[in-house]
């Protein structure tokens, strides 16, 4: 076995029904939607500010701001309502409640970690860090968005995590968000658009240009074009859905982070929000910027796309562009190497790759690093987060699936100037699922989307079973010597 020491904390993140955001709950027939409107425009006054008043008792005290989803959700099916008088707030919001429904975000699991150092230090004794840990939350449906934690390792390693408020809370979408014409125009191209349909709508934009603009020049090519053909509304609906999966969010600086939810936004992300890889990304002029990948599930089909913040507040969502852009897990090496930005991937379902790019939001040309070796990885292998840099090289945890598709957590080394270069590898898993850890959602099943080096210490939080995390460490000594004297 490995002599490498691991200590499991005193520390779970499980699951919690009771946090809740409100969502809108619209039937898909408009006769429906009609029927409820008239039993709700049928009460009087004074009947509408009752059933108004006991639903504010009942679920009020639940949500920060209940009146404005409400408010929010009544917008949605205002159009269905034929009478020209105005309605009341109170019918405004009761109407909003016949349209509303709570979700529980993590009723299902709370799992696949990632943690970074927290942008704000301040307070923290010398040889300490404040942490951020992300955690994939899922509920009813299957539906996945991304939560925070934090929490504070003291010099001695110890490990706390702050207090988690009942409540939650989703950002405001930035109703017109801005796009590089450049990046916008090689995302279409991939998608099969070129010339034609593509040239017509692109041509008169600015370099840098606004979702309004975008939509006024496809209103135009839509006027311009009689007949509108199946493959010119095909065309259009899809470069739509281009911009609706690029957007910007913004929180409240008066939310915890335990209370700011990044729920599905864009089409293709409908299903769920997966399994993000957060790194603190320094760039060659020191500026620092957060960085994450994630898997977008619609339902039918994943696509990769990409985080950035600089203080969890303001968030911007990308598509990735590129031939290697595909499958799962995708995880960003923390700084430029030799000048270029580099990535772990893994392409084929089977291998780890690594790709190199000029364009943090380009990828192409992935190699083949690692394959699997050992019978616990014989399935299939991939990473468990963002590489670790140490003087000795490239750390990556790896994950391996082995047979009973049980999920065990490795180790390799990679050359800290050529990481196409494996130093060693583990021979055996670090981390096994035992005991407790074993059942869940998914049993038999660690994993990990991102690690942090405290010190002389590797602090690894994990998944147990796709139903709730953990936190273990190990000594970096410890696992350097264990992965170099396996290249001896």
């Amino acid at each position: 076995m490995n002599p490498v020491r691991l200590h499991r904390h005193n520390v779970t993140f499980h699951p919690e029904s009771a946090r809740v955001i409100i969502r809108p709950f619209i039937p898909g027939k408009a006769q429906i939607v009609s029927s409820i409107l008239q039993r709700a425009l049928g009460l009087s006054e004074a009947e509408a500010d009752i059933e108004l008043q006991a639903l504010l008792l009942e679920f009020a005290s639940r949500h920060f701001d209940i009146e404005s989803h409400l408010l929010a959700h009544y917008e949605k099916v205002r159009h269905h309502i034929t009478s020209q008088a105005p309605l009341s707030r109170v019918r405004q919001l009761l109407i909003g409640g016949l349209f509303s429904g709570e979700y529980a975000l993590e009723s299902a699991a709370l799992f696949n970690p990632s943690m970074v150092p927290h942008p704000d230090q301040s307070g923290v004794p010398e040889g300490g860090v404040r942490f951020i840990m992300s955690l994939r939350a899922t509920g009813e449906g299957h539906i996945s968005s991304i939560e925070f934690r934090t929490g504070l390792i003291t010099p001695d390693g110890t490990i706390s995590v702050e207090p988690v408020s009942r409540f939650v809370a989703l950002p405001e979408v930035v109703p017109n968000p801005s796009y590089k014409k450049k990046r916008f125009i090689t995302k279409l191209h991939e998608m099969g658009f070129e010339g034609g349909h593509a040239e017509a709508v692109m041509a008169p934009l600015a370099e840098m240009f606004t979702l309004h603009e975008l939509d006024e020049s496809v209103r135009r090519v839509r006027r311009e074009s009689k007949p509108v053909g199946r493959d010119l509304r095909r065309a259009l609906e899809c470069f739509r859905w281009l911009a609706d999966s690029n957007y910007e969010i913004n929180f409240s600086s008066k939310l915890a982070l335990s209370e700011r939810i990044i729920f599905p936004v864009s089409p293709n992300e409908t299903n769920g929000i997966e399994d993000a890889r957060f790194v603190r990304f320094i760039d060659d002029d020191g500026s620092v910027m957060y960085c994450a990948t994630y898997t977008a599930y619609n339902g039918r089909a994943i696509l990769p796309q990409f985080i950035e913040t600089q203080d969890f507040l303001h968030f911007r969502v990308l598509t990735l562009n590129g031939s290697a852009v595909q499958n799962k897990g995708m995880a960003l090496f923390p700084r430029r190497i030799a000048g270029r930005y580099a990535m772990l991937s893994r392409q084929d379902d089977q291998n780890l790759f690594i790709m190199f790019s000029d364009n943090l939001h380009h990828w192409s040309n992935p190699q083949i690093i690692l394959r699997p070796a050992e019978m616990w990885e014989s399935v299939k292998i991939g990473n468990c987060g963002s590489p670790i840099e140490t003087a000795a090289g490239w750390i990556v945890i790896t994950h391996g699936v082995g047979p009973m598709r049980k999920y065990c957590i490795g180790a390799a080394l990679l050359d800290l100037n050529d990481p196409t270069k494996v130093i060693g590898r583990l021979r055996h898993p670090l981390l096994c699922p035992e005991g407790h850890e074993r059942e869940g959602y998914v049993p038999n099943v660690v994993y990990s989307c991102g690690s942090l080096l405290h010190g002389r210490e590797l602090i690894l939080p994990y998944a147990m079973s796709d139903k709730a995390s953990a936190i273990a460490s190990m000594s970096v000594d410890e696992l350097l010597a264990a992965l170099l004297a396996s290249a001896a």
